[in-house]
């Protein structure tokens, strides 16, 4: 079983043709409300590609509260624990989506922002009873280390996806067994732009597992000072609302089965690039039967042709 904790949100979504510059104003052509948050959208997509799935996570006492309820219960998660705040609102997001794809995110946390170490340590048999803990960066510093620290204490594979980067020190890196940031964030953490440099840098700094993903370009890991390249698949891309949350829920889900981490990688960048074909972001999670055939996709391409 996965345990996730994180955060959920309602997402309001705007198409335009091309993302606004500082102080512009830009018409869109379409506008939508789905459901999201990097927690919700993790536990759902680890679902998908086939893992039993436990779900932590605080809402607020609102309509919004109550539509997430619902339509989490409907999406095959072994357990929904949602917790209620009285006095805080659901986490709302509003995302923007230009014709390519790419997009700009806001995010209110809301009720994320309450999720507390205390009711992490409340629900520690969630943990006791888990494989792999995976947690994000949409909820309190302080409740992502109790999780992790739990995690570590339960003899858990942690896995971290440091999204939004934020400062981490290096008490909390040293609970990491595998941190997924993109690019940007690993960027923001080391000051590098390179991700192999990155990637080598995080796991000075104590991480077991350093895998830095870069959309079509594939991920890089590493576990010291080798660096895999492992590559991504190219979709047509409609939107990437929720790209590296299928990742990251797909590569959990693999860590979980016990597949090999090279070969988790490339399951998570097809469920990464699968997300990418379709608009929303828990909308476009794909199954496990899709990602596994995106991959033997990759394998028929690399057989050598037959001699007639």
């Amino acid at each position: 079983m996965i345990l996730v904790v994180g955060s959920s949100n309602i997402d309001l979504v705007v198409s335009v043709d091309r993302l606004p510059g500082r102080g512009e104003t830009v018409l869109g052509s379409r506008f939508a409300q789905s459901f999201g948050g990097k927690g919700a959208n993790q536990a759902i997509a680890a679902a998908r590609a086939g893992a039993d799935v436990a779900f932590l996570s605080k809402l607020g006492a609102d309509a919004n509260g109550l539509l997430i309820e619902r339509h989490l219960a409907e999406q095959g998660l072994l357990r929904p624990i949602l917790l209620r705040d009285a006095e805080f609102p659901t986490g709302v997001a509003m995302i923007l989506v230009d014709h390519s794809g790419e997009n700009q995110i806001a995010v209110v946390p809301g009720s994320n922002g309450r999720l507390t170490p205390t009711d992490v340590l409340q629900h520690r048999e969630l943990i006791a009873g888990a494989r792999v803990l995976l947690v994000q960066m949409e909820i309190p510093l302080e409740t992502v280390l109790e999780a992790l620290r739990l995690g570590r204490e339960c003899g858990l594979t942690t896995i971290l996806n440091p999204a939004p980067a934020a400062p981490l020190t290096p008490d909390l890196l040293r609970l990491v067994d595998i941190l997924t940031p993109n690019e940007t964030e690993a960027q923001m953490l080391t000051g590098s732009t390179d991700p192999e440099e990155a990637a080598r840098i995080l796991t000075g700094r104590g991480v077991g597992t350093v895998v830095v993903t870069c959309g079509p370009g594939g991920a890089f890991l590493t576990t010291g000072n080798d660096v895999i390249h492992v590559p991504g698949f190219r979709v047509e891309t409609i939107d990437s609302t929720g790209a590296g949350d299928a990742f990251s829920g797909a590569l959990a889900s693999a860590v979980a089965e016990g597949v090999p981490l090279t070969s988790a990688i490339e399951r998570a960048n097809a469920a990464g690039a699968l997300a990418t074909a379709g608009r929303g972001a828990q909308e476009s999670m794909p199954t496990k039967d899709d990602i596994e055939q995106l991959c033997r996709s990759r394998m028929r391409e690399m057989e050598p042709p037959q001699r007639s």
